[in-house]
Protein backbone atom coordinates (compact mmCIF):
# COMPACT_ATOMS: atom_id res chain seq x y z
CA UNK A 1 0.00 0.00 0.00
CA UNK A 2 2.99 2.49 0.63
CA UNK A 3 3.99 1.85 -2.65
CA UNK A 4 0.56 2.66 -4.26
CA UNK A 5 0.93 6.02 -1.97
CA UNK A 6 4.45 6.70 -3.32
CA UNK A 7 4.83 5.42 -7.15
CA UNK A 8 4.52 8.90 -9.17
CA UNK A 9 2.60 6.73 -11.89
CA UNK A 10 -0.48 5.51 -9.48
CA UNK A 11 -2.84 8.28 -10.04
CA UNK A 12 -5.34 6.72 -7.21
CA UNK A 13 -5.75 3.60 -5.81
CA UNK A 14 -8.36 2.15 -2.99
CA UNK A 15 -8.26 -1.38 -1.16
CA UNK A 16 -11.81 -3.04 -0.44
CA UNK A 17 -13.77 -0.61 -2.37
CA UNK A 18 -15.26 -1.96 -4.97
CA UNK A 19 -18.43 -4.34 -4.23
CA UNK A 20 -19.47 -6.99 -7.40
CA UNK A 21 -22.53 -9.28 -6.87
CA UNK A 22 -22.42 -12.71 -7.06
CA UNK A 23 -24.16 -15.88 -6.79
CA UNK A 24 -22.28 -18.45 -4.23
CA UNK A 25 -22.68 -21.54 -6.12
CA UNK A 26 -22.65 -23.77 -3.05
CA UNK A 27 -25.27 -22.25 -1.70
CA UNK A 28 -27.50 -20.53 -3.99
CA UNK A 29 -27.49 -17.18 -2.23
CA UNK A 30 -26.90 -13.79 -3.86
CA UNK A 31 -23.58 -11.93 -2.05
CA UNK A 32 -20.94 -9.49 -2.51
CA UNK A 33 -17.49 -10.08 -3.53
CA UNK A 34 -15.03 -7.13 -2.71
CA UNK A 35 -11.44 -7.50 -4.34
CA UNK A 36 -7.95 -6.40 -2.94
CA UNK A 37 -7.09 -3.40 -4.61
CA UNK A 38 -8.66 -0.65 -7.26
CA UNK A 39 -5.61 1.11 -8.97
CA UNK A 40 -5.05 3.93 -11.26
CA UNK A 41 -1.97 4.07 -12.78
CA UNK A 42 0.18 5.10 -16.20
CA UNK A 43 1.88 2.38 -17.98
CA UNK A 44 5.70 2.25 -19.59
CA UNK A 45 3.87 4.06 -22.70
CA UNK A 46 2.34 6.64 -20.15
CA UNK A 47 -1.43 4.84 -21.19
CA UNK A 48 -3.77 5.41 -18.73
CA UNK A 49 -4.99 2.34 -17.23
CA UNK A 50 -7.52 0.69 -14.59
CA UNK A 51 -7.49 -2.38 -12.68
CA UNK A 52 -8.92 -4.38 -9.87
CA UNK A 53 -6.69 -6.54 -8.19
CA UNK A 54 -7.41 -9.91 -6.08
CA UNK A 55 -4.16 -11.11 -4.18
CA UNK A 56 -4.43 -14.92 -3.10
CA UNK A 57 -1.77 -17.59 -2.13
CA UNK A 58 -0.93 -19.36 -5.43
CA UNK A 59 -1.99 -22.42 -4.07
CA UNK A 60 -5.39 -21.21 -4.19
CA UNK A 61 -5.35 -20.38 -7.73
CA UNK A 62 -4.44 -23.80 -9.36
CA UNK A 63 -6.63 -26.14 -9.41
CA UNK A 64 -4.22 -28.96 -9.32
CA UNK A 65 -2.57 -27.83 -5.53
CA UNK A 66 -5.84 -27.90 -3.73
CA UNK A 67 -5.21 -31.46 -2.62
CA UNK A 68 -8.37 -33.39 -1.56
CA UNK A 69 -9.56 -31.23 1.44
CA UNK A 70 -12.95 -30.55 0.99
CA UNK A 71 -12.62 -26.83 2.31
CA UNK A 72 -9.86 -26.26 -0.61
CA UNK A 73 -11.98 -27.53 -3.11
CA UNK A 74 -15.24 -25.65 -1.57
CA UNK A 75 -13.12 -22.53 -1.49
CA UNK A 76 -11.96 -22.96 -5.33
CA UNK A 77 -15.81 -23.42 -6.45
CA UNK A 78 -16.52 -19.75 -4.42
CA UNK A 79 -13.70 -17.97 -5.72
CA UNK A 80 -14.29 -19.07 -9.26
CA UNK A 81 -17.75 -17.78 -8.92
CA UNK A 82 -16.06 -14.52 -7.90
CA UNK A 83 -14.06 -13.77 -10.35
CA UNK A 84 -15.77 -14.83 -13.07
CA UNK A 85 -18.54 -12.05 -11.68
CA UNK A 86 -15.37 -9.63 -11.59
CA UNK A 87 -14.12 -10.42 -15.12
CA UNK A 88 -17.77 -9.36 -16.26
CA UNK A 89 -18.13 -6.59 -14.01
CA UNK A 90 -14.82 -5.12 -15.15
CA UNK A 91 -14.94 -6.25 -18.90
CA UNK A 92 -18.79 -4.25 -18.83
CA UNK A 93 -16.63 -1.10 -17.77
CA UNK A 94 -13.63 -1.19 -19.95
CA UNK A 95 -11.07 -2.30 -16.60
CA UNK A 96 -9.08 -5.21 -16.38
CA UNK A 97 -9.19 -7.88 -13.84
CA UNK A 98 -6.25 -9.79 -12.33
CA UNK A 99 -5.21 -12.12 -9.83
CA UNK A 100 -1.53 -12.10 -8.30
CA UNK A 101 0.12 -14.50 -5.97
CA UNK A 102 2.99 -14.38 -4.34
CA UNK A 103 4.99 -14.85 -7.12
CA UNK A 104 4.16 -12.47 -9.17
CA UNK A 105 4.68 -9.88 -5.73
CA UNK A 106 8.26 -12.00 -4.70
CA UNK A 107 9.91 -13.01 -8.18
CA UNK A 108 13.21 -12.50 -6.88
CA UNK A 109 14.51 -10.61 -10.30
CA UNK A 110 13.87 -13.23 -12.94
CA UNK A 111 11.77 -11.17 -14.90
Amino acid sequence: MKFCDEHPSIAKWASESIKIPYRNPLTGKHTIYVPDFFIAYADRNSKQRVELIEVKPENQTLKEKLGRSRANQAAWIVNQAKWEAAYSWCKQRGIKFRIITEKDMFHQGKR
